[in-house]
């Protein structure tokens, strides 16, 4: 998105990448808002996160980010599992688009997708949530502020489960 400001004969461009627009727009003010919906759309800003990501792609084009290089990382040692779980960070980051769990409150409910293997088969089983501790079975930076999110990370992103966990 280009912006121009005129200020006294004056002339700046602004340029925002979509993912900072996104996250602007929530906290802007109405003028900011219609000048972001101006520039990229209504539509842009109404989409739900669950529709615009669907692969770990997807969130690394959400937040502005590189995809990981995982033939780099393997030549660098890292196992299946820890590139995984940066995969699932990443997805998580933006599909909490923005929401970060606060473990010192204990009213706050922190969900996550659980899974189970069954002979031999891995699939998403259900979500559940905590309000202030998190088990060895989840990670306390994989979680969703609501059962929408758990429940569509645990389905949308079994595979990637699968591959941190095993």
């Amino acid at each position: 998105m280009d912006v121009n400001v005129k200020n006294k004969n004056m002339k700046k461009t602004v340029q925002i990448e979509e993912s900072k627009a996104r996250s602007m727009y929530n906290t802007a003010s109405p003028e900011f808002k219609q000048l972001l919906e101006d520039t990229f759309g209504k539509e842009f800003f109404s989409v739900k996160i669950t529709d615009r990501v669907k692969t770990y792609e997807d969130a690394c084009s959400e937040l502005g980010e590189t995809p990981l290089n995982e033939s780099e990382l393997k030549s660098a040692g890292f196992t299946t599992d820890e590139i995984n779980y940066r995969k699932l960070k990443t997805v998580t980051k933006a599909l909490n688009e923005g929401w970060v769990p606060d473990w010192n409150n204990d009213k706050q409910q922190k969900w996550y997708p659980y899974f189970r293997l069954s002979s031999g088969v891995f699939v998403f089983c259900d979500t559940d949530y905590n309000d202030s501790r998190a088990y060895a079975g989840n990670g306390s930076r994989l979680c969703f502020p609501n059962d929408e999110l758990a429940t569509y990370a645990g389905k949308q992103f079994s595979e990637i489960y699968k591959n941190f966990m095993f």
